[in-house]
């Protein structure tokens, strides 16, 4: 594709106009100003901005000539691990096993500086602000000699990224950690600077001993004020072992802070009327999912030298029916857990297209995505584009989410109604 937006892009001063194709889902206009979408969602539109604001948005009538692009807010990334990103050359998982990333993960934290962990973030945030992404939510191994370097180097990190992406932390240990008089010193930390309290639940996990420590988790996230992300689930065996813990470990407590479930990837295991119960139960605890494909389809389901025929996902369409958020992460970025990621939210969609079938002209394939990604991570704007809302979108070389999806379309994003520099290439964007 060749082809110039020169034509569709009138700019003056800090404000400016757009004529592309914006998804129907996420344009706010009045009812009566409301056109006829696409086949494929896709509206016409006219989006003036200025002063960092849009603040006008209308259809391009019939008779005008059809623009020639494709726009999208920018969007954001609920679950990714840059303290260990590109760390996949020196410390790899050639197995593709979870056992051997654990193994690989363990050496890796060994060999972290600042400075190390501050080069990997400072690349990733790069990567991410040129591929459209405008917050990205990061879990930190937060136990053992590499976890004070880390959070030094991400937080120092998200002071000098917070004008262009908003960048959330979460720690990351054994969940019974937090039960010890140094993890809830460490809580207490980690929310006096914004952060989450998270934790892995390994499966299986033993039952009593795992209750007790996810409630006084939940306890101290409450005294505190602050999140949880857990990683919890993320196994091909032992159906929704962890989740049923949690669920058991909330009777009785009245909680304010949100509790988001990562991977969630052996609920699919389970059978379909004993998923929709435990489905509702979620949805009543106010309980958000973060599916993640990339990564669970890579280590899960591994049957020895034969191709794999089940390879769990958190199941998201059922989810979504019983009123749980769900929104969908890339996880990892070229690290001991999956050899690629590159947090663009357009190859994630287009991975997502045929991994879990979610189609983004369908409301409940694209808000995974967008507004309700940016709801979970308890974003200010929910990613709709109406008046009012900040000038910030990326611009698409494509005229169709089929366009958009087939390969990486160049693009050039929108931060504040002022454009970064004109589309880098593929391989500009890697480096």
């Amino acid at each position: 594709m060749n082809r110039s937006f020169s034509s569709t892009v009138q700019q003056g001063g800090a404000g400016g106009t757009i004529r592309a194709w914006v998804p129907d889902l996420l344009l706010q206009l009045p009812e009566q100003a409301r056109p006829r979408s696409s086949a494929e969602g896709l509206v016409a539109a006219e989006l003036d901005w200025q002063g960092g604001v849009f603040t006008a948005l209308r259809p391009i009538s019939a008779e005008h000539s059809p623009p020639d692009g494709m726009v999208l807010p920018r969007l954001v990334e609920p679950h990714a691990h840059l303290d260990k990103a590109f760390s996949w050359s020196e410390h790899p998982n050639l197995s593709g096993t979870y056992d051997g990333a654990m193994a690989a993960n363990r050496r890796e934290h060994q060999t972290r500086t600042a400075e190390l962990v501050h080069a990997r973030g400072e690349r990733a945030l790069r990567l991410a602000c040129r591929h459209g992404l405008r917050a990205i939510r990061s879990h930190i191994d937060s136990l053992g000699p590499g976890a004070v370097c880390s959070w030094e180097a991400l937080l120092d990190l998200r002071q000098h990224w917070r004008d262009r992406i908003d960048l959330q932390l979460v720690a990351l240990l054994p969940v019974e950690h937090w039960s010890s008089s140094d993890g809830q010193r460490l809580a207490a930390w980690i929310a006096s600077r914004g952060g989450l309290l998270g934790g892995v639940i390994p499966s299986p996990c033993p039952v009593r001993k795992m209750r007790a420590a996810l409630r006084r988790l939940l306890e101290l996230a409450e005294e505190l004020g602050c999140g949880v992300d857990l990683h919890i689930d993320e196994a091909d065996a032992y159906p929704a072992a962890g989740v049923g813990q949690l669920l058991r470990s909330m009777n009785g407590l009245s909680l304010s802070v949100p509790v988001t479930c990562s991977h969630a990837s052996s609920l699919a295991l389970l059978g379909a009327e004993p998923l929709r119960r435990l489905a509702d139960r979620m949805a009543e605890h106010q309980l958000q999912v973060v599916a993640l494909p990339l990564t669970n389809g890579w280590l899960l389901g591994r049957q020895g030298d034969s191709t794999p025929y089940c390879r769990p996902l958190a199941p998201i369409r059922q989810l979504q029916r019983a009123g749980v958020r769900v929104a969908v992460g890339g996880d990892n970025i070229q690290d001991c857990w999956f050899p690629g990621g590159n947090l663009d939210p357009l190859a994630l969609m287009a991975a997502s297209l045929f991994k879990a079938h979610l189609a983004p002209w369908e409301r409940l394939g694209l808000e995974p995505f967008s507004s309700e990604a940016a709801r979970l991570m308890g974003l200010i704007w929910d990613g709709v584009l109406r008046p009012g809302a900040p000038a910030d979108l990326m611009r698409l070389e494509a005229s169709s989410w089929s366009e958009a999806l087939s390969e990486p379309p160049r693009r050039r994003v929108l931060i504040n109604g002022e454009w970064l520099d004109p589309f880098p290439g593929h391989a500009e964007l890697q480096h």
